[in-house]
């Protein structure tokens, strides 16, 4: 949770984008609209391009030598792979020097089952195999999907197994009302981890006074849609109602 000298409001534009992860995850953009949203996400600052481990050979040109990294997401959007292929994918995507961060989903089901053993087992490797790099790992939890226990529980799971943030949604969950990164659900997360990992909301961030209030309750990231971005830096009309992934 970070420690704030000032008001999100008094921010300077490249303060605020450097709390934002840019999602580029789409599975239906063509190649040039991942290297245009790249661009466009290096020009603001923003702190990292999040992308499909796919894309490192095609965005990593575009970051190099700029105050932006990458964040591929790993196993996502489901999280349901086997621990094997998690953390190759983990490897194969932590060993470019362009990448700050890996992201991973949680497999969902398993904490539904109740199953926190395996949970804590499965992040474990997850964790070592992105530090074995020296590169953090965030754990996407898929909040909207999980009871508050199960929230909370989760957040254990991941401060035992050595994560570096708990985040709350992947933005592609069905079926489930929509809430993402709510200011309540954040709360929980911060009560349950404390100073033991960082905080990452991700969901439904698209406006700037939600964007605003989550910095000022102390969020250390945020991972923010292509069309939400200009508004939550307040660089266009909030009237926009589109409904951005992520």
């Amino acid at each position: 949770m970070k420690k704030l000298n000032k008001k999100a409001s008094e921010m300077s534009l490249a303060e605020l984008a450097s709390y934002i992860d840019y999602s580029v995850l789409k599975p239906e953009f063509t190649e040039q609209e991942i290297i245009d949203l790249t661009k466009d996400g290096v020009k603001l600052k923003c702190a990292t391009i999040c992308i499909n481990p796919g894309y490192m050979y095609l965005c990593e040109p575009y970051v190099k030598g700029t105050d932006t990294m990458l964040c591929p997401v790993t196993d996502f959007p489901f999280g349901t792979s086997s621990t094997e292929s998690r953390v190759q994918q983990i490897e194969n995507a932590a060993q470019y020097d362009t990448v700050k961060e890996v992201d991973i989903v949680v497999n969902f089901g398993l904490i539904r089952s109740g199953k926190y053993e395996e949970v804590t087992k499965d992040l474990k490797a997850c964790v070592e195999a992105a530090h074995k790099y020296g590169r953090e790992l965030k754990v996407i939890f898929e909040t909207d999907a999980l009871t508050e226990e199960q929230v909370r529980k989760t957040c254990h799971c991941c401060v035992e197994a050595g994560a570096d943030f708990v985040k709350t949604s992947t933005g592609f969950l069905t079926g489930f009302e929509s809430k993402g990164a709510a200011p309540e659900i954040i709360k929980i997360m911060m009560e349950e981890v404390g100073n033991k990992c960082k905080i990452k909301g991700s969901g439904c961030i698209r406006t700037r006074e939600h964007f605003l209030q989550l910095i000022d309750m102390g969020i250390d990231r945020m991972g923010v849609g292509y069309k939400s971005v200009p508004v939550v830096l307040g660089l266009e009309n909030s009237d926009s109602k589109s409904k951005d992934t992520y």
